[in-house]
């Protein structure tokens, strides 16, 4: 079915269950980024395949909401749907909680899946409709009710994730949490976030693309655990495995039934931000409910010294991969066709070849010229394009390892440039150093810090709607929470031993993208009589395309940094490279001068 055709039918399942709207979400029951297929209702109901986005369907009127790394994708992805597109953050545009308060009469009936509304987002929502009396009816799945091919939640086996990569046991990471559950009074803790409880009890899984997880929640008490995966994805020695660290294994739809019969007088913790509110409806009245960040989120963010030695090694070795992509495109390019869809096919050869390689990290964006300036571009079979030997090419890409994931952007010259692209990718390489040279105060963070990257912008006009940098999972997501470099407001502190990216861009609709990304670890640098100082350590070590520089544009500090950074890079890599593409490298990590 079309779009239209779509909303037709859920107009009809309103009209019968006396809806005057629906509200369907990105997400799943885990209040995931990136979902398992059975979850896509919002893409499957609108047509749009951004990561992001709300679509809001009334008995007259459908919108989808997105922000700025999607616009132009979703313009293009929503023709003829019938569907409007509001363009977050931008002026005079209301957020679909409020455009909907305004279009809804008083007394309204608003029907969106609990599952995948957030505690928060629900309680948002309750504040926003107090004033009309605007009810929204959790306990239906719309979309659901309609998609009669929906694929099924995966029933892949889990793997459990070995202590010589993860670096604690999965003992001890229980005792960690349950530390913190003590310190925070809680007897029961819920953990829904995928990433928080297969990194609590060291496994994995194949449920979700580019997504390492295993769909389950979990549930930690004080000396037991319970782990709401389904007893077909785990082997019996599996099970004896999780068992003798005191962890059980009972069925997905377990999770409600256990935390309704919960004793009375007990407290249960959960992330209000991280839990499906029909998931904390389920706790009873008698119980005491504390609502706090995930007790893991913290634990994992701060990288222990196996992971860090590990991310070092797999940096280098996605690298190593990307070197030879990148010489097999400068040679290749000139000679025959070669489309964005066979650059990003031949990258992934390459890194199969890898020690440990376990899949990519995220859906390559493998982009040429105007079709960069789309943040979340994915190129097409059935739309080819092709590369040709001038203007700019951008990859944004990266792997899972069993020891590490990964996230890389470079923008590389395919031939001659405009004045105008070697202005603007010298502009994203200063707005990189910038950040990458920072020392800071221990306080800082992720929001203190953004303003460096995006200076060499604004003095130029320009900006990038998005966030400069995340967080990395570690054989995770490749967006980790909490940290992260963006200009909206972000009182996480930066702290030693964690991983953010920094990734400005430029991005030109109709013209070229941009972005140049390196991965940063924060570190120690010096405690003076004014504080405790931090620094930054690179650990993406990958040409920066000096066609594609203006010299004259950079200071004699951001050269350094530059020929210094290439020198690293040769000397890091060149041990892991065949004679032909180390001397490769080596042109390619010359010394550039004014």
């Amino acid at each position: 079915m079309e779009p239209r055709e779509k909303i037709r039918q859920l107009r009809e399942w309103m009209a019968e269950h006396r809806m005057d709207a629906c509200v369907v979400l990105s997400g799943d029951a885990h209040i995931s980024e990136y979902e398992g297929e059975h979850w896509k209702s919002r893409r499957w109901i609108t047509g749009f395949t951004g990561s992001a986005g709300t679509a809001v369907i009334t008995a007259t009127d459908a919108g989808l909401w997105t922000d700025g790394r999607y616009y132009i994708q979703a313009e293009r992805e929503l023709e003829g749907s019938g569907i409007r597109l509001f363009r977050m953050a931008e002026p005079g545009v209301p957020q679909w909680d409020e455009w909907l308060a305004g279009q809804l009469p008083q007394g309204a009936r608003m029907a969106v899946d609990g599952r995948t509304l957030s505690v928060s987002a629900m309680k948002g929502l309750q504040a926003k409709f107090a004033e009309k009396g605007i009810q929204a009816v959790t306990d239906l799945d719309p979309v659901g009710a309609i998609w009669t091919d929906r694929p099924a939640i995966p029933a892949e086996p889990l793997m459990l994730h070995d202590e010589a990569y993860a670096g604690l046991s999965r003992g001890a990471k229980l005792e960690q949490v349950r530390l913190a559950m003590k310190r925070a009074g809680a007897d029961y803790y819920v953990l829904s976030a995928l990433d928080d409880l297969c990194w609590l009890f060291n496994i994995r899984g194949r449920d979700i693309p580019y997504n390492p997880y295993v769909t389950a929640f979990a549930i930690v008490g004080v000396h037991n655990a319970w782990l709401f995966a389904g007893g077909h994805k785990a082997t019996p020695e599996d099970k004896a495995t999780l068992g003798r660290d005191g962890v059980e294994i009972r069925e997905y739809d377990d999770i409600i039934p256990f935390l309704q019969t919960l004793p009375e007088g007990v407290s249960v913790l959960y992330d209000p931000n991280k839990t499906g509110y029909s998931l904390a409806a389920a706790v009873p009245a008698t119980v005491r409910s504390i609502e706090a960040p995930g007790l893991v989120v913290a634990l994992k963010s701060i990288k222990n010294e196996v992971e860090i030695r590990n991310i070092r090694d797999v940096y280098l070795k996605d690298a190593a991969a990307l070197v030879g992509l990148f010489k097999w495109l400068q040679e290749t390019v000139p000679v025959r066709p070669v489309t964005e869809l066979e650059a990003d096919e031949k990258g992934l050869e390459l890194r199969r070849k890898q020690p440990f390689f376990a899949g990519l990290s995220f859906s390559s964006i493998s982009a040429y010229g105007a079709n960069a300036a789309m943040m979340h571009y994915s190129p097409s079979a059935d739309h080819p394009v092709l590369l040709e030997p001038k203007g700019l090419y951008l990859l944004d890409s990266g792997s899972h390892f069993l020891n590490g994931t990964t996230d890389i952007t470079r923008t590389l010259a395919l031939g001659p440039l405009t004045d105008e692209e070697k202005r603007d990718f010298t502009l994203v390489l200063k707005s990189v150093i910038a950040l990458s040279t920072a020392k800071f105060l221990y306080g800082s963070t992720g929001s203190t810090l953004d303003i460096l990257a995006r200076k060499p912008m604004w003095d130029n006009g320009l900006d990038y709607k998005c966030g400069t940098g995340h967080g990395v999972g570690y054989y995770s997501n490749v967006h980790e929470d909490p940290q992260r470099f963006s200009f909206k407001p972000n009182a996480v502190v930066l702290e030693p031993g964690m991983i953010i990216t920094v990734e400005p861009g430029i991005y030109k609709e109709g013209r070229h993208g941009i972005r140049t990304e390196n991965t940063l670890l924060i570190t120690e640098d010096v405690t003076t009589e004014f504080g405790r100082f931090l620094q930054f350590e690179d650990l993406c070590y990958l040409p920066v395309d000096h066609r594609a520089i203006v010299p004259a544009m950079l200071s004699g500090e951001e050269l350094e940094w530059l020929n210094r950074y290439h020198a690293k890079v040769y000397d890091k890599l060149a041990p892991l490279l065949d004679e032909e593409h180390r001397t490769w490298l080596k042109g390619e990590t010359a010394a550039l001068n004014c």
